[in-house]
């Protein structure tokens, strides 16, 4: 019984590694919150060693099983906020049910008439900044880099606009490769995955685990807000943990993911037509004709006559037949 009970506790200490940091910080804090609410923290050491000696004093099987409950219970907790970090992350770009759709499309339209006046300052300044004549000042130049790197992270048509900052971050970098190359990146993602090299998928997949992380951060962040009803400091932890959260979450986590997914499309889209065996572009004038009709294809099909398929060299030379055999 007590290798059964070691071995369990072996397995979820293995899955506990992946969500350990988080999860003890938040269960430490909520610890240290009721000690705050239950005579303070002057006590701390003493109930510490009292309740150590007392588990010490148990039978090994029994000091087993508490270890393995308390692990199951830090590894639920960990996977239960790992689970609903997508379903979350889709609120925060601002996927939101039908009720709130009036809500959306007010945000929206405020995001898009902030864009309108960014855009409006850039030109601008554009003949001061980018002129010849060089007779802008160190403050024009850089307001103008200032709104470069706002109007990156906002879709360029006023249909795609969403209603948060992280989803019209996300939504530029999806729609980018449309403006550039007429690739919809979103419709045809799952055909690009398969052909980008090993490391590519790698760095993609670590930069959309770090986002997860960063929502994960802004929901144990609420969380703490619970421990509120033993001690009034949870309450001034939870705002600054959310806040730092929810800026580390915007501005390096989602701008990263966004960059990743746009130079995907920059640097592979052509493996995607070669490996459709579509004729590639021979010159960025007839690039967004390529990537709409790819996209097309894939969505849709076709019966067209047109384009022609590339026909691609075998990779093994034929086989040479011996007339005398």
């Amino acid at each position: 019984m007590d290798k059964f009970f070691e071995g369990v506790a072996g397995k979820l200490a293995d899955r506990f590694a992946a969500v350990a940091g988080p999860t003890l910080v938040f269960w430490v804090g909520g610890a240290l919150a009721w000690f705050h609410g239950h005579g303070g923290l002057t006590g701390l050491p003493g109930q510490v060693s009292t309740a150590v000696g007392r588990l010490g004093r148990q039978p090994t099987a029994s000091q087993i099983f508490v270890l393995v409950v308390v692990l199951i219970g830090l590894v639920a907790s960990g996977l239960v906020v790992r689970q609903v970090s997508f379903p979350v992350l889709r609120l925060l770009e601002g996927y939101w049910p039908e009720p709130a759709r009036p809500l959306a499309s007010w945000l929206s339209a405020r995001h898009q008439r902030n864009t309108d006046d960014y855009r409006a300052r850039m030109q601008e300044l554009a003949p001061r900044v980018q002129g010849d004549e060089g007779v802008a000042t160190a403050s024009e130049v850089a307001e103008f880099q200032r709104l470069d790197r706002r109007l990156r992270r906002h879709p360029a048509m006023g249909e795609r606009v969403m209603p948060t900052r992280l989803g019209n971050t996300l939504r530029a970098g999806e729609s980018r490769p449309v403006d550039k190359y007429g690739l919809d990146v979103v419709a045809v993602w799952s055909r690009l995955w398969l052909v980008i090299p090993d490391h590519a998928r790698a760095e993609l997949t670590a930069a959309r685990a770090r986002l997860d992380t960063a929502v994960g951060g802004c929901l144990w962040s609420l969380g703490f807000f619970a421990f509120t009803a033993w001690t009034p400091w949870a309450a001034l932890v939870a705002t600054v943990a959310l806040v730092w959260c929810h800026r580390w979450l915007l501005q390096e986590r989602g701008e990263a993911f966004a960059d990743l997914v746009e130079a995907t499309a920059d640097l592979y889209r052509a493996h995607l037509y070669e490996q459709l065996r579509w004729p590639l572009p021979s010159s960025p004038a007839q690039e967004q004709a390529v990537g709409r009709n790819v996209t097309t294809f894939l969505v849709r099909g076709s019966d067209q006559d047109v384009p022609v398929y590339a026909v691609r060299e075998s990779a093994q030379p034929p086989v040479q037949v011996n007339p005398a055999q």
